[in-house]
């Protein structure tokens, strides 16, 4: 088939995350097919693709949905693609960055960003040890996240040496965790900030509720001042959470260097969240994701349509 003709490629798994996208696309008319990702099969003798280009949509969380096979899957299907030129946005490299708490960590520590301390361990035996030193509270967190997935706070030393000796903690899906601190939130939020292209779009504040780690903002269906989002915005799963968001602009050396982590991760639409530490008013970068769903009932919380402009880079890339 003729460049010109081929069709954009939408790679997902989540049935309901990207219907927004989906319409946004159909509004317009723009060519494109859907590659799910739960049952999928490519020829590696393939030399050329059926689409303009493949837009990687998979999501680190899919294990908890059944779908465990489509993340490794997902790295040799991405692999074989940039072995044979095709166009891919959010690639090999943003996968396996998307795919691994620990390459985040070292991919900020070598651009000397602040984060929170953490050790790696492969082993729930190791906990105890890779937490000294470390301020508690602190939390085990699994190397494939996703919405904050398996995520266990341990308040105290004793605590997590009990849960280490009972063999309750858990690493998740590779056997690999981040025994990390836990960072109280100055003014009870985080910050999210999204990029398309590995440009600054828009961020937003989210304000925490008790101790969940579920941050996803595509769940979120509240504003600050307490009214309910457009419910058609939000995944059709997607929990009241009762987690309140805000837009927001971040101070410009933000942006450039959420812009710089992204273009050393090979993410070109994602989100980084970063977190400022009530104990000394530090700022940290905590979690790189080369998956967005994007705020729900964005135009009204960050005053634009981000799946517009997204459709725009995609159209921008396949031509």
């Amino acid at each position: 088939m003729p460049a010109q003709q081929r069709p954009i490629a939408i790679y997902y798994e989540h049935p309901d995350w990207f219907r927004p996208l989906f319409a946004e696309l159909d509004r317009r008319s723009t060519p494109y097919i859907r590659l799910d990702a739960r049952h999928h099969r490519y020829d590696v003798a393939s030399k050329d693709g059926e689409f303009a280009l493949l837009f990687n949509r998979m999501s680190p969380s899919a294990y908890t949905r059944g779908n465990a096979n489509g993340i490794f899957y997902t790295l040799s299907y991405l692999a074989h693609l940039e072995e044979i030129g095709a166009r891919v946005v959010n690639g090999y490299h943003a996968f396996t960055v998307e795919t691994s708490k620990a390459i985040q960590l070292s991919l900020l520590e070598g651009l000397g960003l602040p984060y929170p301390a953490a050790r790696v361990i492969n082993h729930a035996s190791e906990a105890p040890a890779a937490a000294d030193g470390l301020r508690f509270p602190v939390v085990v967190k699994p190397n494939i996240g996703g919405s904050g997935a398996g995520i266990t706070r341990f308040d105290s030393p004793e605590e997590l040496k009990r849960a280490a000796e009972a063999e309750t903690i858990r690493l998740g899906l590779d056997n690999t965790a981040l025994v990390q601190e836990y960072i109280p939130a100055e003014g009870g939020f985080i910050t999210r900030v999204e990029v398309v292209g590995g440009d600054y779009l828009y961020a937003i504040r989210v304000y925490l509720s008790g101790d969940g780690y579920n941050l996803c903002p595509a769940d979120i269906c509240q504003t600050t001042d307490g009214k309910e989002l457009a419910r058609a915005a939000c995944p059709i799963d997607a929990p009241k959470s009762g987690l309140r968001v805000e837009g927001y602009t971040p101070p410009d050396e933000v942006i450039s260097t959420v812009e710089r982590i992204m273009e050393v991760a090979g993410i070109e639409v994602g989100g980084v969240e970063y977190i400022t530490d009530a104990r000394d008013g530090k700022l940290l970068y905590y979690d790189i994701n080369a998956l967005s769903n994007f705020v729900a009932d964005a135009p009204r919380v960050v005053g634009l349509d981000p799946h517009a402009r997204l459709a725009d880079y995609l159209e921008k890339e396949a031509r």
